[in-house]
């Protein structure tokens, strides 16, 4: 049974608009769903022309691809049109494209920093149009412990979720006083096809330095994005919340 069900009435939604970004799979299909479970419209961002193949009945479906502010505003506008304005999002769209620094492409480093921290900027400006006229509203990034402790190979992808903080900082800054927050959630390494492709040396090398000596499931990032958008979180702004098993304890 997911991690986040059932929930007390703190904690539950009430039919608020919730859009997630990359949400056909892994940890963005994970936070889809819970997000559904607590009763919220809940619309899963796709970069695919058609609805993802396996995508649960119960999610609304819109394409989007991040990295074009046009699309970004197009898909804004279409949810708004059928379900109403986004008062939760989670920007959770990102890509890899891993290599030592100096063998990495910079047609690489560009698309990784695109897709990653432009087009969280972009839907985050977006939603924020909306949320200033509801007076409230939940910014949630997607980082990743590699923001805060650094990992070779992944110049690109570190870069980019440690922008992130600054963004989330600048943003709870900007927008607070509206009643609106912006938090980043930092996972470690998670069960998902990415992590399944590890080889059985790494994956034991990486457990060794996790103090709970496992991976993350994706319903345990879904729990702590349910948590950042209920009323028990409404005083939580500009913050990171690590689910690593303390990999990055101290950071």
């Amino acid at each position: 049974m997911p991690i986040y069900a059932p929930v007390t009435s703190k904690f539950s939604a009430m039919s608020r608009v919730v859009l997630v970004t990359g949400a056909n799979r892994g940890i963005g299909a994970a936070i889809a769903q819970a997000f559904a479970s607590q009763g919220d419209v809940v619309i899963a961002g796709h970069r695919s022309a058609e609805r993802p193949s396996g995508m649960p009945s119960e999610l609304k479906n819109v394409q989007i691809d991040v990295k074009d502010s046009t699309s970004v505003d197009a898909a804004f506008d279409l949810i708004e049109k059928e379900w109403g304005t986004v008062e939760v999002l989670v920007a959770n769209a990102g890509i890899t494209k891993d290599n030592l620094m100096l063998r990495m492409s910079n047609e690489d480093f560009r698309d990784v920093v695109s897709t990653n921290l432009e087009g969280a900027f972009y839907c985050a400006k977006r939603a924020s149009k909306g949320m200033l006229k509801l007076k409230k509203g939940r910014i949630i990034f997607i980082g990743s412990v590699v923001g805060s402790i650094g990992s070779a190979g992944q110049v690109n992808y570190a870069a980019t979720k440690a922008g992130l903080v600054g963004m989330a900082r600048s943003i709870a800054r900007e927008l607070g006083s509206r009643s609106i927050t912006a938090n980043v959630i930092a996972p470690g390494f998670v069960e998902t096809e990415m992590t399944g492709d590890l080889t059985s040396d790494r994956r034991a090398e990486i457990l060794n330095a996790v103090a709970l000596n496992r991976f993350a499931s994706v319903d345990e990032i879904g729990g702590v994005a349910v948590f950042l958008a209920s009323p028990a979180a409404a005083y939580i702004t500009g913050a990171i919340i690590p689910v690593d098993g303390g990999l990055g304890m101290g950071h």
